[in-house]
């Protein structure tokens, strides 16, 4: 078979993911992976990545399961593995609890994480303000090990890192035979996407090792995610803020509002401060288009728009992806 010269752009958990996918299943594939940042300075480094989905309104519920039943057993396979700490993927178990009863009690994700139960009136006792919640045990991905984890298996397999940024894609299809866009919200302005849309998220770490389990407030604006090095506590979801810089009044809301959930957090040292700009949008783009360029037809798979579920559906829209390139090339 002809050789293929494919390239994806963006470096954060979806790009990295699925050049991997690429490049470990298409031995007839040469994959580079050309994005302006890389592991430490994209927007999945500074992502919680506890693995906890949300439902997007037009994409079939058998697709959504399938995208986090592939993320979760490929980074279950990980956390139980000779590699997990090199990978900084590991089990974490916590609360999810709400200030009204939701409608749907059990989400269609209650079956894929470990022992998804409803928390007894004991257990809400420690949470006065909520009414209903939800005890389960998930993962937990710490990007900063992580990508730098999947780049190197990247190379393993001949993959190719170019530094640079990409502002025109038939430029780029001059010189590849296939694109995937993973290129977030940057999307916005690669491909003129005008429903992919910043969320931006401010996040604390703070020095608190006493703190084992996470608690996330169902709006999904409140939440402390303890890991290894750090405990993340957060955050924002500002739509349409392009703001990159650290805001004091966020952070001290953030503190406030977590503070209320363990009240032991105040006295925890802070340790930084992060901004990211999710890349919002009402469903997740998946989907393959194809560039007319000097006579050829260019397959053009786009993978980006998942918000604040990156991490956690990462795996497995990855095999869409690849799948959508393997019909194609």
């Amino acid at each position: 078979m002809q050789r293929v010269k494919a390239v994806v752009v963006g470096a954060g958990v979806l790009g990295l993911s699925t050049a991997v996918r690429i490049a470990e299943a298409l031995p007839y594939c040469s994959v580079t992976v050309i994005a302006e940042k890389f592991s430490p300075n994209t927007t999945s480094d500074g992502a919680a990545g506890i693995l906890l989905p949300t439902e997007f309104p037009d994409i079939p519920l058998e697709r959504q399961q399938r995208w986090f039943k592939e993320s979760f057993d490929h980074l279950l396979a990980i956390a139980y593995s000779p590699q997990a700490a090199d990978a900084g993927v590991y089990l974490s178990s916590g609360y999810h609890i709400f200030k009204e009863v939701p409608s749907v009690k059990k989400p269609f994700w209650a079956d894929l994480v470990f022992g998804f139960r409803y928390m007894s009136d004991q257990e809400m006792k420690l949470f006065p303000n909520h009414k209903f919640g939800q005890a389960f045990t998930t993962l937990k991905c710490e990007c900063l090990s992580y990508l730098p984890w999947l780049e190197k298996r990247f190379r393993a397999v001949g993959g190719q890192i170019l530094h640079e940024k990409v502002t025109d894609l038939h430029k780029l299809a001059l010189n590849y035979d296939a694109i995937i866009n993973c290129s977030g919200v940057g999307s916005h302005f690669l491909v003129k996407d005008e429903e992919v849309y910043p969320v931006r998220g401010q996040m604390l770490t703070l020095d608190a090792p006493w703190l084992k389990n996470f608690v996330r407030d169902g709006d999904g604006k409140t939440y402390i995610y303890p890991g290894i090095r750090y405990v993340n506590i957060g955050g924002t979801r500002q739509v349409g803020d392009w703001r990159m810089e650290v805001a004091k009044e966020d952070s001290e809301g953030i503190l406030e509002r977590c503070s209320q959930l363990e009240p032991s957090l105040p006295v925890a040292p802070v340790m930084g401060e992060w901004v990211g700009l999710r890349p919002g949008r009402a469903n997740p783009r998946v989907e393959r288009e194809y560039l007319h360029v000097q006579g050829r037809q260019v397959p053009l798979v786009h993978n980006y728009g998942h918000d604040g579920c990156g991490v956690t559906l990462s795996w497995g829209s990855a095999l869409d992806a690849l799948n959508l390139l393997k019909e194609s090339v």
